[in-house]
Formats: C-alpha cells, sequence, structure tokens
C-alpha cells in the first residue's frame, strides 16, 4: 500500500493518478474530502495520521504550504511544512512505514545567484520557505535513522505541467491573451522540471538502495533563460516569434515602481520586484549528483514540456523508472 501526501494537489495529484492507472494500491491523504474507499481527510496536524500510515509500505509526502516567495506569514511555513512532516515522519515511523520520500524544494538551499550550483552548496536559505523545508529535510533524515526507513530527500526546482499553478503556467496565459510582454535575452538560467519527471524520480527514490539518506536535486540537466521560456511558450500557443523585446532596465524600473505603488495600496501587484528577479535573474541548478548515483536523468525538455502544460500531450510519457 502506498500512501501519498497532498493527493489533492498538482504534484499529488499526478503520482495518484499514475499509480491508480497502474492498478496500484493507494491511500489518499488530504484535507479535502472525498468519496474514495482508500481516501483520508486529516491535515498533517490532525490525530487521523496514524491511521492513514497503518499497513503501508511506501509514503510519498507531497503536501505542503506551497508559496515559496511569501515572507508575511514564516509562522505557517514552519507549522505545515516542518512541523507537518515532523508529525506524518513519526506516525509514519510508529505505523511501520518502509520508506518514505519528501518532496523538498531547491529553496531549502542558499540562493545561487550565477553559480549553477549542487547539493553542497553553502549558506543558509533565504526564506522562510526555504528554512522550514531545509529543517523538514533534516528531520526526514533523523526519523530514517531513529526507525530504520528507507527516506529520501528530493529538491525540486521549479516544477510546470498541465494543472499547475505557477510561474510557467502563468505567464502561458499572459502570453496566450497577448499582454505579457516579450523578455529581453540577459542570458540567465533557470532550473526547471517537468511534473511527469517527478513523478518518474520520485518512483524511482522509493525503490532504489542507493537512495536511502540521500538529499538529491531533481532538474533538468539544461537551464534556461528567460527569454528561451518566453520563445518556447510563444511558440506552443502559435504566436509569431517576437521580433522586439522589452529592455532588462525598463522591466527592472516597472518592478520597482509596482514595490512602491503595492505599499500604498496594501496588496502584491502583478509586476513587482521579486517577479522581474524571476523572469531576468539566474536560479540554475545541477541534478549531477542524482544522475551520477541513482542513474535518473530527466526525460521532458523545455519544448515537450511546455506544449503538455498548454493541453498538447505527451501522448503515452512513461512516468515510471528510471528515466
Amino acid at each position: 500500500m502506498t500512501l501519498i501526501a497532498g493527493a489533492t494537489g498538482f504534484i499529488g495529484g499526478r503520482l495518484l493518478a499514475c499509480l491508480q492507472a497502474e492498478g496500484k494500491d493507494c491511500r489518499a491523504l488530504s484535507r479535502t474530502e472525498n468519496a474514495g474507499k482508500e481516501w483520508v481527510c486529516s491535515d498533517l496536524s490532525g490525530p487521523g495520521l496514524l491511521n492513514a500510515c497503518k499497513g503501508v509500505n511506501t509514503v510519498f509526502h507531497c503536501a505542503g504550504y506551497a508559496h515559496a516567495f511569501s515572507s508575511s506569514d514564516p509562522d505557517v511555513h514552519w507549522r505545515i511544512n516542518f512541523e507537518g512532516t515532523r508529525n506524518l515522519l513519526t506516525a509514519a515511523g510508529e505505523a511501520g512505514v518502509r520508506r518514505f520520500v519528501f518532496l523538498s524544494s531547491v529553496k531549502a538551499m542558499a540562493e545561487p545567484r550565477d553559480a549553477c550550483v549542487d547539493e553542497d552548496w553553502p549558506g543558509e536559505p533565504a526564506t522562510p520557505y526555504g528554512r522550514a523545508k531545509r529543517s523538514a529535510e533534516a528531520a526526514v533524515l533523523e526519523a530514517g535513522a531513529k526507525y530504520g526507513m528507507h527516506v529520501v530527500n528530493l529538491r525540486l526546482a521549479m516544477v510546470y505541467g498541465r494543472g499547475g499553478r505557477g510561474n510557467l503556467e502563468r505567464m502561458a496565459r499572459g502570453i496566450r491573451a497577448g499582454w505579457f510582454p516579450p523578455l529581453p535575452e540577459t542570458g540567465n538560467r533557470r532550473s526547471l522540471v517537468h511534473v511527469d519527471d517527478v513523478v518518474a524520480v520520485m518512483r524511482l527514490a522509493a525503490q532504489v538502495p542507493a537512495a536511502n539518506g540521500r538529499t538529491y536535486i531533481a532538474a533538468d540537466p539544461r537551464a534556461y533563460s528567460g527569454r528561451e521560456i518566453y520563445d518556447a511558450i510563444r511558440e506552443a500557443v502559435g504566436r509569431a516569434p517576437a521580433r522586439w523585446r522589452v529592455p532588462a532596465i525598463l522591466l527592472r524600473c516597472g518592478g520597482k515602481l509596482g514595490d512602491g505603488v503595492g505599499r500604498l495600496a496594501g496588496r502584491t501587484l502583478p509586476l513587482n520586484s521579486e517577479v522581474t528577479e524571476r523572469l531576468l535573474g539566474s536560479a540554475c541548478y545541477s541534478p549531477a549528483r542524482i544522475e551520477r548515483e541513482l542513474g535518473w536523468r530527466a526525460g521532458v525538455d523545455l519544448a515537450e514540456g511546455v506544449r503538455e502544460m498548454l493541453g498538447a500531450g505527451l501522448g503515452g510519457m512513461n512516468t515510471s523508472y528510471p528515466r
């Protein structure tokens, strides 16, 4: 029996659908009620966690508070992303679960700036989300040693795909609607990973003994510039290539203006310094360790992934392992 925590979310839902399509026995844990026979309605602080873990062999922990860039509610990040993970680990250990895969984030690391970094990059996470995830990773490794569980931390780069609600999906809506401005080519590098690759690497990490006690970055081996991402989406939505671009200095000025107006209005505007940095800055993470140790390599490139995200499909994409 496999337990998926966060089964109604983007990644957890994709994993659940994949396993069920193969006839695997699955139990879903979610705050949302469902009529399914193997569906447990509980949050990560609830007393139902121990019962949810009984009879389970493998736990995939996909649940969490995903507002990675919000600094206004650090207590929520800590309560859900750290304490919730610790609660689930305790329940899993006491129930005799054998394998536990935790979905962490590259935000659990210090910001890479212009470097392309691996798991040993020094420094502390910059956000409450990242600090909570980093502490949760430590709790995962401690629980593995305490209970004799096979445990793995997966630090995901930005995840995208059909059904997602992240930055690429928002960009795609803007490009399709015609209001998203053409980005300049700044030579920045941003790491991504498609949701089908995440499903594949989760399953692999749960099964391969060499993964036990390890922390891995999961990302496309190629990082893409903001302009490359923009062009790939524009092509996928059927728009002609843009022959002009907004200069980076104008976008950054617009972001600063958005910061000021947002402070006056008491809310965050769609264009602000944080958003422009994500569009123009770098966030590059190397998956070399997981490629070397587990033989896994992301199989969905940007062009394929964007087409799937927009509904063109990947025609029978295999989300088993290895990739």
